[in-house]
C-alpha cells in the first residue's frame, strides 16, 4: 500500500469537483481590474446542460493548457479573449528543466560542490554550514528537490570522514534544500506558478520572502550543527546505526577531486549570472521603491513567463556549448531535461483544468462567497495565519508544489482582496506550508528517495527533524501574520 501519486490525486479531485458542481449553487461576483468586488456576489442561473457538463470534464486538460477566457468569463479552446490555460507556465517549466539538466550534464555543478567540500574538509562545522547554504540557494532560486538525490553519494563519504553520521549528511542535503524551498524567493515551481495563478508578478512580495530566507536558513543550519556536534563528541549519541562499508567511507572521504576546468568555471559563472538576471528582470523595482501604483522605471524590464522561458532556452544553448557537450550531447540533454520535467508541467495543466471546470460551472464565486464573511471580519494577521494552516493539509494531499499552487491559489488568492491583504501574502503562506510538509511527507519522492540513498530509516529521520518542523511552523505563522498586518 502506498499513497497515490499527484496525478492520481488530481484525477480524483477533478472528478470530485465535477460532481460537486451539480450540488453547489451557481453564482458570480462583479469583477474590477481582475479582482472580485466584495459584497457583489449574486446567484446565477445554471449555465450548463448535462451534456455541457460532460464536455467540461472531457476537455478540462485542454482548457488547463490553452483554454481562453472570453469577455463573459467562459473558458474554452476556441474562445476569443485572454489566455487562461497554463501554456506559458508549462513551457517555462520545460525551459528551466532543460537549463538545469544541461548544467548538470556539464559536470560543473557536481565538481564545484566537490571542490568546495574538499577545500573545507578539515573544518566540519563550517563545511556543513557552507553546503547547507549552497543547497538552500538552489532551493530558493530553482526549487532544488529531485536534483538533490545526486549529491548523497558525494556528501555521505565526506560527512562520515569528518566523524559524523549518515543523519547529518541527510540533514545537510534535505534540510538545507528544503528550507530554501520553504522560503522560496523566485522558485519557478512554487513562487512562479502560485504568482501566475494569483494574477500577480513573481517579484511581488520578494522582499518579505527574502527576509524569511535570511531568518529560517540559519535556524536549519543551527539544528543540524547541534546534532552534529553531539555525535562528534559522543558517537553513541547517533540516532542511526552504522551500515556495512561505513568504516571504509570514513577513511576514504572524498578521495581525489578533479580541478575545475576553465569551461566548468565559466559554466558556473553563467549559471549564477542567469539566475541573477532573472531576479533583476522580474522584480517590480519602481513599485517596491515608490509604491504599488508607481510607473515602472525606464530600465525596469517587467518580464514574465514568456520572456523567462526564452531566457532559459537561450542560456541552455550557451551553457551546453561552453560546457563542451557538442551537438549530440546538447540535443540529448535538451530532450532528457524536457522529459524529466514534463511530469511537473502536466500536473500544472491538470490542476488548471480543475479550476476551469469550477469557473465554467460558475461555482467558484459561490465558494468564495462562503469564505468572504469569515475572512472579511478577521484581523489581517489572523488571515495570514489561517492561509498558512489551510495549506498544510493541501500540501500533504498534493505534494507537488506546482500542482498545489495551480489547484489552490486561484481560490485562495481572491480571499486576500476581501481581507484587505496583498495577494503576495497568500502566495507566501502557500509556499511556506508546502515547504514545511514536503520536509517530512512520505508521499514525497525527494524525502523517501533521499532516505533510501542515505540508508536512514524514516522513523529515525522523523525523530531528528520533527522538533525543527515545529519551530519552523511557529516562526512561519508569526512572520506571515506580522507581514499581513502591515
Amino acid at each position: 500500500m502506498r499513497f497515490p501519486s499527484a496525478f492520481t490525486v488530481l484525477f480524483l479531485v477533478t472528478i470530485a469537483v465535477w460532481l460537486l458542481a451539480f450540488v453547489i449553487p451557481t453564482g458570480a461576483y462583479r469583477n474590477e481590474d481582475g479582482a472580485p468586488v466584495p459584497g457583489s456576489y449574486e446567484r446565477t442561473d445554471d449555465p450548463l446542460t448535462f451534456g455541457g457538463r460532460l464536455m467540461q470534464l472531457f476537455i478540462a486538460p485542454v482548457n488547463g493548457l490553452y483554454g481562453v477566457m472570453n469577455d463573459e468569463g467562459f473558458i474554452g479552446p476556441y474562445e476569443s479573449g485572454e489566455l487562461y490555460g497554463a501554456a506559458g507556465v508549462f513551457l517555462f517549466v520545460l525551459a528551466i528543466g532543460i537549463f538545469i539538466t544541461i548544467s548538470m550534464t556539464t559536470g560543473a555543478i557536481d565538481n564545484g560542490v566537490a571542490r568546495i567540500a574538499q577545500r573545507m574538509s578539515h573544518r566540519g562545522p563550517v563545511l556543513i554550514a557552507v553546503l547547507m547554504v549552497l543547497f538552500s540557494i538552489g532551493g530558493t532560486t530553482e526549487g532544488m528537490a529531485e536534483e538533490t538525490l545526486g549529491f548523497y553519494a558525494l556528501v555521505i563519504p565526506l560527512i562520515l570522514a569528518l566523524g559524523y553520521d549518515r543523519l547529518v549528511a541527510t540533514g545537510v542535503i534535505m534540510v538545507g534544500a528544503g528550507i530554501g524551498v520553504l522560503a522560496s524567493t523566485v522558485n519557478p515551481f512554487a513562487t512562479g506558478v502560485a504568482s501566475d495563478s494569483a494574477g500577480i508578478s513573481i517579484g511581488d512580495g520578494i522582499g518579505f520572502r527574502l527576509l524569511m530566507y535570511v531568518v529560517l536558513v540559519p535556524i536549519g543550519i543551527w539544528w543540524v550543527l547541534r546534532y552534529a556536534k553531539r555525535v562528534k563528541a559522543d558517537p553513541s549519541a547517533s540516532r542511526v546505526n552504522s551500515v556495512e562499508g561505513d568504516e571504509e567511507l570514513r577513511t576514504s572521504g572524498l578521495g581525489d577531486v578533479a580541478e575545475l576546468t576553465a569551461r566548468q568555471k565559466l559554466v558556473l559563472t553563467i549559471i549564477g549570472l542567469t539566475f541573477a538576471f532573472m531576479i533583476f528582470a522580474i522584480v517590480p523595482w519602481a513599485q517596491i521603491i515608490d509604491g504599488p501604483n508607481a510607473e515602472s522605471y525606464a530600465w525596469q524590464l517587467d518580464w514574465y513567463f514568456p520572456e523567462l522561458a526564452a531566457l532559459f532556452l537561450a542560456m541552455s544553448l550557451v551553457v551546453g556549448l561552453i560546457g563542451g557537450l557538442g551537438e549530440k550531447g546538447l540535443t540529448d540533454s535538451l530532450v532528457r531535461g524536457a522529459g524529466d520535467f514534463i511530469g511537473v508541467g502536466l500536473i500544472i495543466v491538470l490542476a488548471r483544468g480543475v479550476t476551469a471546470i469550477m469557473n465554467n460551472a460558475e461555482i467558484t464565486g459561490t465558494i468564495l462567497n462562503s469564505m468572504e464573511e469569515l475572512v472579511s471580519n478577521t484581523d489581517s494577521g489572523v488571515f495570514g495565519a489561517v492561509m498558512f494552516l489551510i495549506n498544510l493539509p493541501l500540501a500533504f494531499l498534493v505534494p507537488s508544489s506546482s500542482g498545489h499552487a495551480a489547484l489552490a491559489i486561484p481560490i485562495l488568492a481572491p480571499l486576500a482582496d476581501f481581507a484587505g491583504v496583498s495577494r503576495a501574502i497568500v502566495v507566501t503562506a502557500y509556499q511556506s506550508a508546502s515547504g514545511v510538509v514536503n520536509l517530512i511527507t512520505p508521499t514525497s519522492a525527494v524525502v523517501m528517495g533521499g532516505l533510501a540513498l542515505a540508508k536512514v530509516r524514516y522513523d529515525q529521520y522523523l525523530r531528528f527533524v520533527l522538533p525543527l518542523i515545529g519551530i519552523l511552523i511557529v516562526l512561519c505563522i508569526v512572520m506571515i501574520a506580522a507581514a499581513a498586518s502591515f
